[in-house]
């Protein structure tokens, strides 16, 4: 078996294992909300604040990097994400289940964020440049494949569950008790599957100051590199409008008519993220790791920039029509769906080209950190923005707020070479 085929035994699984606590804790718990008469506003600013454990991941990135293994860490952690969800479910039931479950969900929050460090270290330590740039695809489609999965399948099984029970609170129990079972599957897949290359060395007991100084020699190289403000600018700006789009795209789907919403149940809402939406993001994501393999990410970059941010009119489409039938609903899901897995390429692949070199694995991190801040920022006041403007106007809000994806798309340095198949350049 060839170094490349054997990735494909636990490289998918490894990244929809980072994807499914990240819709879980992002998006599924939106929907949760949403269904238990949580308002928009406070959904909104809520579950931003759940991003800050992947804000903030890289202050604790160096202890990954040098204490015990990456593959440790996966293993504890996915464990402990399983255990998170379990306690979600035993809080739902409860009086102030809002509060509870939030704790909960701070719970899996930290322990996903400690396992992307892991994961994403571990992806840069296994395979080298070329193969990087080949399964930038693959990791993508598999983690937003396990995004479908959550916002797609496990909706459609609590919206079953609803129908067949007519009790929220039960329904939704159920729906993370399942998840905190694929979790413990997924913990004994890795711990049989995942290889053990030279290069993820399990760290030397040291002394608290020379944990220090590595902590801190980290950030100073991160922050040393070049044009790092225009790296940083990009990192914060490059989905600002996607930010904005997410929190409120399914309680815009699940919102009556008469609010300006489409007024689907929870299983339509599930249905159409796990058909068209997840097909076309499998496509998506395809093409943007095997299009920059083949001629480099700087060519395809502004093809790249306009596929994350254009179909975000689908939405102003939808609010101001109001389809009566799902099909159009389908169709737009899908072709925005396409347009992230494909535009999301570049933001993966750009993180990856930034952290090479020394402290690779703490420089990702410290990328998804920015990432993660660009992402919470906006979405803090989204819910409050849209519940002023109502859903038409807050979309063509969405769509002025990708003017500074472009912007700052057309100032990042990046070399034309990177990430380009050298079977494909001779």
């Amino acid at each position: 078996m060839t170094a490349k085929s054997r990735h494909w035994t636990w490289l998918p699984s490894l990244y929809f294992a980072e994807g499914l606590p990240f819709v879980a804790v992002m998006t599924v718990s939106v929907i949760m909300y949403k269904r238990l008469d949580i308002s928009n506003t406070e959904i909104a600013f809520y579950t931003s604040w759940l991003y800050l454990p992947w804000v903030i991941k890289p202050l604790w990135s160096p202890v990954v990097d040098i204490l015990k293994t990456r593959r440790f860490w996966i293993i504890a952690m996915q464990l402990l994400v399983g255990a998170g969800f379990a306690a979600i479910a035993l809080c739902i039931p409860t009086d102030n289940f809002f509060r509870y479950s939030l704790a909960a969900f701070w719970l899996v929050a930290f322990s996903s964020a400690t396992h992307d460090i892991a994961a994403d270290g571990f992806y840069i330590l296994s395979l080298n440049d070329h193969e990087q740039a080949w399964f930038v695809g693959i990791r993508n489609t598999f983690y937003r494949l396990a995004m479908i999965s959550g916002q797609g399948l496990l909706v459609m099984v609590a919206g079953f569950l609803e129908n067949e029970t007519n009790d929220l609170q039960l329904s939704w129990s159920i729906a993370f008790y399942l998840l905190a079972a694929i979790f413990v599957m997924l913990f004994a897949w890795h711990r049989r599957v995942l290889p053990r290359p030279d290069t993820d060395i399990e760290g030397r007991a040291e002394s608290l100051r020379t944990l220090l100084a590595k902590f801190v020699e980290t950030f100073i190289t991160f922050f040393r590199k070049e044009h790092i403000g225009k790296v940083i600018a990009f990192l914060l700006l490059y989905r600002v409008a996607e930010a904005q789009l997410t929190k409120l795209a399914p309680p815009f789907l699940l919102d009556d008519r008469a609010v300006g919403g489409l007024g689907l149940g929870t299983a339509d809402v599930g249905f159409v993220y796990g058909t068209a939406g997840a097909l076309m993001l499998t496509l998506g994501g395809l093409a943007g790791g095997f299009l920059a393999a083949r001629n480099g990410l700087k060519y395809w970059l502004w093809w790249m920039v306009m596929a994350i941010n254009l179909p975000d009119a689908v939405y102003v489409l939808l609010a101001y029509l109001q389809p009566p039938s799902l099909l159009p609903v389908v169709i737009a899901v899908g072709v925005e769906q396409f347009g992230y897995g494909l535009g999301f390429a570049a933001y993966t692949l750009y993180m990856l080209y930034v952290s090479r070199g020394a402290h690779s694995t703490a420089h990702f991190a410290i990328c998804t950190g920015f990432m993660a801040l660009g992402m919470m920022l906006p979405g803090m006041f989204s819910g409050w923005l849209q519940e002023s403007l109502g859903y038409p106007h807050f979309f063509v809000w969405v769509l002025v707020a990708t003017i500074p994806s472009f912007l700052v798309v057309a100032m990042i340095p990046l070399d034309a070479e990177f990430g380009r198949d050298k079977a494909a350049k001779a």
